[in-house]
Order: C-alpha cells, then sequence, then structure tokens
C-alpha cells in the first residue's frame, strides 16, 4: 500500500500532465451536474465556453505534430491556443456553474496542471523544431496572445478534417456543449 501511495505522490508531483486532461473533463461534468446557475453569470459564462470552444477548434485545425511548426492562425498571436481556450472554457463552465467553489477549484486545477504542461511542450517543440521554434518563441508569446502587426505571417488552410483528425476536437466541442446544455437544465 505504501509502494502504491508513493507512487502516485512522485506521478502526481513529477508526471502530472498524464491526469490533466481526464481532471479537466472530470471538473467540468462535476460542475454541469451539481450546477446551480444564475441567469447572469450563466449567460457570461456561456460566451467564455463558446469563446474557448471556438479557439479549440481554430487551434487544432492548423495543428499537423511533429511535421510542421505551427505558425498561422492562432499561433500567429499565442504558442499555445489550445491551452487558452481550455482555460476560457474551464472559466466559462466554472462562472456559468454558479458554484461559489467553481472559479477558485479551477484555479487550483490550472496552478497544479498547466505551468507543467507548457513547460513541456515548449521542450518537445524545442526539440523538434530547433531554431525555428526559437525565432517562433521569441515573437509569440506562451499564453496572453499579442495584438500586433504581424510581419509576413504564411497563412495556411484550416481544416475541420484536420482537427477531427488530430484529436478529435469538433466530437470533444460537441460534449462540452451537450454539458452546457444540461448546465442550462438548472437555471
Amino acid at each position: 500500500m505504501t509502494l502504491g501511495l508513493k507512487k502516485f505522490l512522485h506521478t502526481i508531483r513529477f508526471r502530472r500532465d498524464r491526469y490533466r486532461q481526464f481532471v479537466g473533463i472530470v471538473f467540468v461534468i462535476l460542475i454541469s451536474i451539481m450546477g446551480q446557475p444564475i441567469k447572469t453569470l450563466f449567460i457570461a459564462g456561456s460566451v467564455l465556453v463558446i469563446s474557448g470552444i471556438t479557439m479549440r477548434l481554430w487551434a487544432s485545425g492548423h495543428i499537423k505534430k511533429n511535421k510542421v511548426l505551427a505558425t498561422d492562425g492562432p499561433y500567429a498571436y499565442v504558442r499555445h491556443p489550445l491551452y487558452v481556450g481550455n482555460i476560457t472554457l474551464g472559466s466559462g463552465f466554472a462562472l456559468a456553474s454558479g458554484l461559489w467553489w467553481g472559479i477558485p477549484l479551477f484555479i487550483l486545477i490550472l496552478f497544479i496542471f498547466y505551468p507543467q504542461a507548457i513547460q513541456r511542450e515548449d521542450e518537445k517543440l524545442h526539440r523538434v523544431f530547433g531554431d525555428e521554434w526559437n525565432k517562433w518563441r521569441e515573437k509569440t508569446p506562451a499564453l496572453i496572445p499579442r495584438i500586433m502587426n504581424h510581419e509576413s505571417i504564411e497563412r495556411v488552410n484550416w481544416s475541420i478534417w484536420q482537427s477531427l483528425r488530430q484529436n478529435g476536437e469538433p466530437l470533444f466541442a460537441l460534449f462540452l456543449l451537450f454539458l452546457l446544455y444540461v448546465l442550462s437544465l438548472w437555471l
């Protein structure tokens, strides 16, 4: 039993990114089922949820994992638009739920999982793309989008099929919209 606990604590401390998606999905399901929405907070939260879903769909349609460094679309503004989408939609669900503990719990989840995830992602991209990544990193912030003139950003077409192939994003978006609907039933 002690060995199992030590292994679990080691995993949470050093390999917690394994659980990031699972914990995020459980959080959204929990908040949707237990929600006590207040109309104005629900509306504001819904706008954030839909914005986050839109950001994730936009970003996932530009990814060509480990083949081409995505620097177009949302990647021209921020290095981790999928994480920005997650943060936006998670904040939206926490707000829309009307639960006093929703936002503090979501902030805790962010601090537990995202700094390490961003660091690992940046290290991986640096290993795969080297100098190309370094140049992109210098001008593109991690999470807070830059809103300035973009010098000759190469445009690549967004593809819903690319989004579906890479991580099933359109299906995930439908699932999230369903959970938002479930939450609305408590109004």
